[in-house]
């Protein structure tokens, strides 16, 4: 968020002056992202089948977007190019790309404040997809230029041969007690987190009660999610306060010492897909787009323990109750709660 801050007005201008690379300009591109005809799908599927390939880059680990890669290619005879990275770094190379006029990329598929950011810097494209009365209302945008493919869902975790369960606590109160000394965790930069969970308990009560568990107890801040999950598993940290629910729920699936519950609602954020303004595949792309939001691509994002946006798949990881965090407060309160964060827990010093 840092580096958005000082980017953004770097790159406006030359976004909006920037000339495509591909046959499609700009205008062509919005025209078939907004067709509704009926005719819509026959379109992207021819037009797909003669451009031939399609390039995204995404956050996404290979295991975990790459069926529904391999699914859309298998479907529609497109042969997909992916690079992959940390979500700042996606935002980065696209940001740099537009920037230098180079639109080399299809579809970007990555964390939402990365996305919405690409939205007001006007890289990306609004798309009406017929799918979209299907996914649950956090999911949209609404500008209409990403999409909620998935949820990042924050649950608390614990080493099942070092907690029991009987002993989780209900509240976060309950983690003040001194049995939690030395026996808790949490990420390194989950201040958005952090944000949700003070919306559900008050400025005021929240500050008091996170002050209280650190004092107490201490808190051990580690960085990066699936680091945090792994140590929540060797039995380094036994309770963990932030993993995201697929990694937890994955692991446990496979036969690891772990479970995952949540103290009130679990803090969720939409994770999401995107179509470049100046695809140069835009038939793929949006096609592409459609594909991964609708119920066919849902469920294979669902097998992944992922928390799908699309009402029509029914998966037991999206029947608890969730409070969403917004990708604009992400951006645009950043500082406040990252400060906030850091002088609760340590982190980041």
């Amino acid at each position: 968020m840092r580096f958005l801050a000082l980017t953004m007005a770097l790159v406006a201008a030359a976004c909006g002056s920037s000339t495509p690379t591909g046959t499609e300009g700009g205008a062509a591109v919005a025209d078939l992202a907004l067709y509704e005809g009926p005719d819509r799908e026959r379109r992207l599927i021819e037009g797909a089948k003669h451009e031939g390939e399609l390039t995204i880059y995404t956050s996404a680990q290979t295991s975990d977007l790459g069926p529904v890669i391999e699914a859309y290619e298998k479907k529609y005879g497109v042969r997909v190019t992916v690079w992959r990275a940390g979500s700042e770094a996606v935002l980065n190379r696209a940001l740099q790309e537009a920037r230098a006029g180079r639109h080399a990329v299809d579809v970007i598929e990555t964390n939402g404040p990365e996305l919405e950011s690409l939205h007001r810097e006007q890289i990306l494209q609004r798309v009406k997809s017929p799918h979209h009365a299907d996914l649950i209302e956090p999911a949209i945008r609404p500008h209409g230029e990403w999409v909620g493919s998935r949820l990042n869902v924050f649950v608390q975790a614990y080493n099942t041969k070092l907690v029991r369960k009987e002993e989780l606590p209900k509240s976060w109160e309950d983690l003040a007690h001194p049995r939690w000394q030395g026996r808790l965790g949490i990420e390194a930069e989950d201040s958005d987190w952090l944000a949700g969970v003070f919306d559900a308990l008050g400025h005021e009560r929240g500050d008091q009660v996170f002050r209280q568990i650190v004092a107490t107890n201490g808190m051990s801040v580690r960085k990066g999610h699936t680091l945090l999950t792994q140590l929540v598993v060797s039995g380094e940290v036994p309770m963990a306060l932030t993993v995201y629910n697929y990694k937890a729920e994955q692991l446990r699936r496979e036969g690891a010492p772990i479970d995952w519950f949540t103290i009130g609602s679990a803090i969720a954020r939409p994770n999401g897909v995107a179509v470049a303004r100046r695809a140069p595949h835009p038939h793929a792309a949006i096609l592409f787009y459609d594909f991964e939001v609708s119920a066919e691509g849902q469920a294979i994002i669902a097998q992944r323990e992922f928390v799908p946006t699309n009402r029509k798949i029914d998966t037991p990881l999206n029947q608890m109750p969730m409070t969403f965090v917004d990708a604009r407060v992400s951006i645009d309160e950043y500082d406040k709660w990252k400060d906030l964060y850091y002088d609760l827990f340590g982190a980041g010093r």
